[in-house]
């Protein structure tokens, strides 16, 4: 979308005054806002203030979907001493300037906290910034802020709801206020889709990227395993946790994934990271799909309501006019074997990582262990466990070292069927560039009492794996977003970046939105 006129007219003579009345930045891109400064109609301080003023108008008044848990007092000094860099230097690159919201579990070593939503980790200012943060600085991006997010990442219970957080609150959907925003990363979608900044960071274990985007119109990319550092974000499993962008357009999400990925010496993890890491708008490709083999998944439309299964359905059409070759696939195979074995791994990872990330980023907090964070919220349940409780937390707690057989066959279950009897096996047998089929299900209603309804989703084959996947906005249905998943093997970020980026362009399904009070019951 062009950047609008009253943006592009912006007065810059006074660079302290608050442009609320004059610049409008609803839906606009990376690249038009840095068109905008670099024709000197935008400063990064003006532009920091209209975020602020559209976040106080939308975030804590107005409809409220209140998905910052905190700003960034420092932001507009930033943005300041960014305006005078440009000026004597130029920019340092396409995020020169631009403000950018991360998730409140990515460790910042500013006057913002990093607690996982919790308030548990009140008070515990991280020692240093996450490896992401630190790159994100380097290029000159502004951290505006942190997100709101499903406690914990949506590990702590079976019943929770996403997008609530003892610290946090709830954060709604702009698109249906009474509507869930699925998580983990519930801030960041909510955000971006509002315009409350430019682009965000997520994360995700299973789904904590892709399920909220696709819930939002937005692009979510959940990249391969190690591309990405997560050295100072707090840890689910490290087998299979990634941090990656929550952007309105495939162009902006490529952007941010370039300035996020590379090799981190914290995370062993990403040792091949910087072999395969692109500038990766080199592969916005409008002839991205030409040629393209693509498995569509049918077992995951059977698995969604009819509403979404149209939807989606109706976009293959979209594919094949590009030059796609659909393949039609019934399912990928031996999803059901480690169904159980995830969760085992998860349990056990979460015990052993959490408190090597308290020890480094939050050694002045008096919590050390998951084993402290369970007496923490017994002690504050009146708070923590108002809604649903920690039994999660409790198996974790209950589990053994990494050393233990339950431990090491799950993980090796994990891998062996997800990875070469499962994505692997599918892709080679059948020729294939990319699987596709619907992300989730259309946005439940908001329950404190049951907790979610999610239904069924295309996010945990990537997920155990640890390969890409990469949801773009596929239209509505009954005034509420679907996604279309694009998943591929390890290291294939080019390849499906240039066809989403082909679809996105060929269909242009995403639309901003009305934050409305319901819609009708489905």
């Amino acid at each position: 979308m062009a950047i609008t006129s009253a943006l592009l007219a912006a007065n810059t003579s006074d660079a302290t005054a608050s442009p609320a009345k004059s610049l409008e930045v609803a839906e606009a891109s990376i690249a038009d806002l840095q068109g905008a400064m670099l024709r000197g109609t935008l400063t990064s301080l003006q532009l920091v203030n209209a975020y602020l003023a559209r976040i106080k108008a939308i975030d804590k008044s107005g409809p409220k979907i209140n998905s910052i848990i905190e700003l960034n007092p420092d932001a507009k000094a930033i943005a300041t001493d960014l305006d005078r860099e440009r000026k004597a230097k130029g920019p340092r690159g396409p995020l020169h300037g631009i403000p950018v919201l991360v998730k409140d579990n990515i460790a910042t070593a500013d006057r913002m906290q990093t607690t996982a939503g919790s308030l548990a980790l009140l008070g515990a200012i991280a020692a240093e910034d996450a490896f992401i943060v630190k790159k994100l600085r380097d290029a000159g991006a502004i951290i505006l802020g942190k997100t709101n997010l499903s406690e914990w990442a949506n590990i702590r219970s079976t019943r929770a709801t996403s997008g609530w957080s003892a610290r946090g609150g709830l954060t709604k959907s702009p698109y249906a206020l009474d509507r869930n925003t699925s998580g983990s990363s519930s801030g960041s979608a909510s955000s971006i889709a509002a315009s409350l900044a430019a682009i965000a960071v997520g994360t995700e274990t299973d789904g904590s990227i892709t399920s909220p985007a696709s819930l939002a119109s937005l692009v979510g990319i959940k990249p391969t395993l190690g591309l990405v550092s997560r050295a100072g974000i707090i840890p689910i499993a490290p087998s299979q946790d990634t941090a990656g962008p929550m952007t309105r357009t495939v162009a902006e999400a490529a952007v941010l994934l370039t300035a996020l990925a590379g090799t981190d010496v914290q995370d062993p993890a990403t040792r091949e990271a910087d072999q395969h890491r692109q500038d990766y708008s080199r592969f916005l490709d409008l002839n991205g799909l030409r040629g393209k083999r693509i498995g569509v998944v049918r077992s995951q439309f059977s698995g969604q309501s009819d509403l979404v299964a149209k939807v989606v359905e109706a976009e293959l059409a979209v594919l094949k006019a590009q030059g796609a070759v659909l393949v039609e696939l019934a399912e990928i195979p031996n999803t059901a074997k480690y169904a159980d074995s995830e969760l085992t791994v998860l349990l056990f990872e979460l015990k052993a990582s959490l408190p090597t990330y308290l020890a480094t980023y939050a050694p002045a907090s008096p919590i050390k262990s998951l084993a402290d964070v369970i007496a923490y919220n017994e002690k504050n349940s009146a708070k923590e466990l108002q809604h649903f409780g920690q039994e999660l937390f409790i198996n974790a707690q209950a589990k053994g070292d990494l050393d233990s057989a339950e431990y090491k066959d799950a993980l090796a279950n994990n891998q062996k069927f997800s990875r070469e009897q499962g994505i692997d096996k599918v892709m080679s047998e059948n020729q294939l560039d990319a699987l596709v089929a619907p992300t989730g299900e259309l946005a439940w209603l908001t329950d404190f009492i049951h907790g979610d309804s999610s239904g069924n989703s295309f996010t945990t084959p990537a997920a155990v794996a640890g390969y890409p996947h990469i949801t773009v906005p596929a239209g509505f249905a009954k005034g509420l977003p679907c996604g279309m998943s694009f998943v591929g093997k390890a290291w294939s970020e080019p390849t499906l970046i240039a066809m989403a980026y082909a679809y996105e362009q060929a269909s242009r399904r995403r639309r901003p939105p009305s934050y409305v009070r319901t819609v009708n019951r489905l």
